[in-house]
C-alpha cells in the first residue's frame, strides 16, 4: 500500500510540475519577463542607486541582498547538516 501511495504522489507532483513548465514563457522572446523594464532600470540606475561600479555586484549585493542572504543561509545549513550526519561518534 505504501508503494502505491508513493507512486501516486510522485505522479501527482510530476503532473503539477509539467503544468508549471508548460506555463513558462518561450525562451528568447523579447516580451519575456526577463526582458522587461526591471533589467533596464538596473542598467540605467544601478550605479546611482547602489554606489557600486560593477553592475553584477550592484544587483547581487544591493538589489537582491535579502535573496542572496537566504540562499547563503540554506547552503550553510545544508553543509552543517551534512557534517552532523557524517560525524563519527567516539
Amino acid at each position: 500500500m505504501k508503494k502505491i501511495t508513493a507512486v501516486f504522489l510522485t505522479m501527482v507532483i510530476i503532473g503539477i510540475l509539467l503544468i508549471g513548465v508548460q506555463e513558462l514563457p518561450e525562451f528568447g522572446k523579447p516580451h519575456n519577463p526577463a526582458n522587461n523594464y526591471v533589467m533596464e532600470k538596473y542598467i540605467r540606475d544601478g550605479v546611482e542607486d547602489t554606489g557600486a561600479l560593477n553592475i553584477v555586484t550592484a544587483i547581487i549585493l544591493d538589489y537582491r541582498a535579502f535573496d542572496t542572504f537566504a540562499e547563503a543561509t540554506v547552503l550553510f545549513t545544508g553543509a552543517i547538516v551534512v557534517l552532523m550526519v557524517l560525524k563519527k561518534e567516539e
